[in-house]
């Protein structure tokens, strides 16, 4: 009896212990996503679900860390998640609407913000945002109705003041416009946003004396606010300052090499000076934007003064993106911030907005493409490139390369400074067993070259097994692994060979040689043809890809002839799957590459690169939906890299 109740009182202290650390892990989630930590977040509340996934604020949380990192679907599926076990969250579907806003769906996102002002009625943040949704819409009237609500609730409310001297812009109120900008720079005065709009509220009044000093104001409180620079540079252009003007656009396209009209309007200020440059300018504008799609040389003075009307025009509709960054709170994705005018759909009819989503059309997604295309050229990172340290690690750069493959590796077990293994494999036991756990055999796809005066040891321990035992699979095995990690890899094709010879039942083999002469075949292309790693081109039409370059130089057979045999001796080996997959998209086997990635998901539920990989390759295919869905889970599950693909390829 005793021994029971002492038994008892252990489970009882267990079950407080685990309460006291979900909460831990709650509390310090939500620490990280006020001081943008956002991977992080995502890490705390995938424990906190793990172990209570019956609680709705985990899932609520997490879908605002993604949301900060732009993973708008990812964010959606996790409010749904916390909706689905709480229906009455008007946080959730405030920001569950932003998302699908941040997504064009205007419909759910009207939807979710009624629903969201019938639980919260006096909430000024849900009104400011169905405005926005209203802007997108084109129901302006409708936008400053919502706008005049929050104003009504928070009379201090500086975005609010923002949306709606926007929303007068776009009716031509200029001095209403004015009055509310002044407003919200009273209460900010550090406001870069009110600077910026208010600029061209005076620039439509030929106030340009007035507008640049606006210009120069948002820039002094925001130097890489590319819009701040290419407005002003209009305004020198009108004044006839074109070259203060070139000067203005080069620095906005620098930031930001995407703006149609910063080349639309240098390349107008070039022909004014006979600079040259002026038509490659007039055809990147038109490339990136259809309206600006005319040939200089045939038009007459009239015509080129309409054009340049029209590109100074068109900077009100240009309020940038990272305008509404630059307003986000660290606590979560930000209610109150501003939006752009050019998020409408403006080829669809108001009732076709109201009750479906835009879709993307093929020229929509070249010029996408196009878009992306430039943004790249500038992102390749570089020796002088920092790291991101705001938390949003959707914005550094990197170069987006298919997750390597896996291979069989080790780690120096003295050594406290190594990755402990992601993965674990039965497969892996044998050998391991064998080997008394020394060396370790891990499986990994993270390079280990600082280990290689280890690995020469474990051979040379292995040299003295095979000495005392020369027909043991197992010694042979080993050593050929510790060969291919010092990238010996014709000694360690020839262990692979001998222990397969003695033992053509072991699937790690197979597995190893496949590996090895995969790499073996990789140098001999490198060699000849001087091909950089393997990437899914993203920018490439499928279409013209699968016409033109299906033949491949290298000879894959062998490798995948190992999968092959690796997989019918252990058909639950989802590491060779995924390594398969992995060849195929280098033969461009887009397709077969994608059978094989759901394969190693079907096995193993978590496994992050199979995530990451097929994300890839389904926006390589044009699924972009599909692709954005996968990425976020790769980036729910640790691989931060995906976070800036989504943003830059499927937002």
């Amino acid at each position: 009896m005793k021994k029971l109740i002492f038994l008892l009182f252990i489970l009882a202290s267990d079950l407080a212990f685990s309460q006291l650390n979900i909460n831990h892990y709650i509390r310090v989630g939500e620490t990280r996503i006020q001081i943008g930590n956002y991977v992080g977040a995502i890490e705390n509340f995938n424990i906190v679900i793990r172990f209570k996934p019956h609680l709705p604020e985990p899932y609520y949380y997490r879908g605002l860390a993604k949301h900060q990192l732009e993973d708008f679907r990812g964010a959606v599926l996790d409010y749904n998640t916390a909706i689905e076990i709480k229906p009455y969250y008007p946080d959730a579907f405030m920001n569950r609407g932003l998302a699908y806003l941040q997504l064009n769906d205007y419909a759910k996102s009207i939807a979710d913000y009624n629903r969201a002002i019938e639980l919260d009625p006096n909430n000024a943040n849900i009104y400011n945002n169905r405005g926005i949704v209203k802007i997108s819409m084109k129901d302006i009237d409708g936008a400053i109705a919502d706008y005049d609500k929050a104003l009504e609730i928070n009379p201090k409310f500086t975005n609010s003041f923002i949306n709606r001297s926007n929303a007068k812009l776009m009716k031509n109120d200029l001095r209403g416009a004015i009055r509310d900008l002044n407003q919200a720079i009273i209460i900010r005065p550090h406001f870069a946003s009110a600077y910026l709009l208010r600029g061209l509220a005076r620039f439509e009044l030929n106030d340009y004396a007035a507008a640049l000093r606006d210009f120069d104001q948002c820039i002094k409180l925001e130097p890489q606010n590319a819009y701040a620079f290419n407005n002003r540079g209009i305004v020198k252009q009108k004044l006839e300052d074109f070259r203060g003007a070139i000067v203005d656009y080069n620095t906005a396209l620098k930031i930001d090499p995407t703006i149609a009209n910063a080349y639309m309007n240098r390349g107008i200020a070039r022909e004014n000076l006979k600079l040259p440059g002026s038509e490659e300018d007039y055809a990147i504008a038109a490339r990136l934007d259809p309206k600006f799609v005319f040939n200089a040389k045939e038009v007459d003075s009239s015509a080129l003064a309409r054009a340049r009307q029209q590109a100074n025009q068109s900077a009100q509709n240009q309020l940038p993106a990272q305008q509404t960054q630059a307003q986000q709170t660290q606590a979560q994705p930000d209610p109150n911030s501003t939006t752009s005018n050019n998020g409408s759909a403006n080829d669809q009819t108001e009732a076709e907005q109201k009750t479906e989503p835009k879709k993307e059309t093929q020229e929509e997604r070249d010029r996408r493409r196009y878009r992306l295309t430039l943004s790249d050229a500038r992102n390749t990172p570089g020796k002088d490139d920092k790291d991101v340290d705001d938390g949003r690690i959707q914005n550094k750069n990197i170069i987006i390369d298919l997750q390597p493959i896996f291979i069989l590796s080790s780690y120096d077990k003295y050594s406290t400074d190594f990755e402990r293994t992601q993965y674990y494999n039965l497969e892996l036991e044998t050998i391991n067993n064998f080997n008394n756990y020394d060396p370790v055999v891990t499986i990994s796809n993270k390079p280990v070259d600082y280990l290689k005066d280890v690995f020469k040891n474990h051979i040379l321990y292995f040299n003295e097994r095979i000495k005392n035992n020369n027909t043991e699979s197992q010694n042979y095995l080993s050593r050929g692994i510790f060969y291919s990690l010092i990238e010996d890899y014709p000694n360690s094709m020839n262990d692979l060979k001998r222990a397969i010879d003695l033992n053509d039942k072991n699937a790690l083999a197979y597995f190893s040689r496949a590996n090895c002469s995969l790499k073996m075949a990789d140098i001999i292309e490198q060699l000849k043809q001087s091909s950089d790693a393997i990437t899914v081109a993203l920018n490439s039409d499928t279409k013209q890809t699968k016409v033109t370059t299906i033949e491949t130089v290298t000879d894959y057979s062998a490798v995948m002839n190992d999968y092959t045999t690796c997989l019918q001796l252990n058909p639950d080996f989802a590491f060779a799957y995924f390594n398969k997959a992995y060849v195929k998209c280098k033969m461009r086997d887009y397709e077969g590459a994608l059978t094989d990635l759901n394969k190693a998901l079907e096995i193993e539920k978590d496994f992050a690169e199979a995530y990451f990989n097929r994300g890839l390759t389904k926006i390589y295919l044009d699924d972009v939906e599909g692709g954005a869905l996968d990425l976020s889970k790769a980036g729910e599950l640790g691989i931060q890299d995906a976070y800036n693909i989504i943003k830059r390829y499927c937002n």
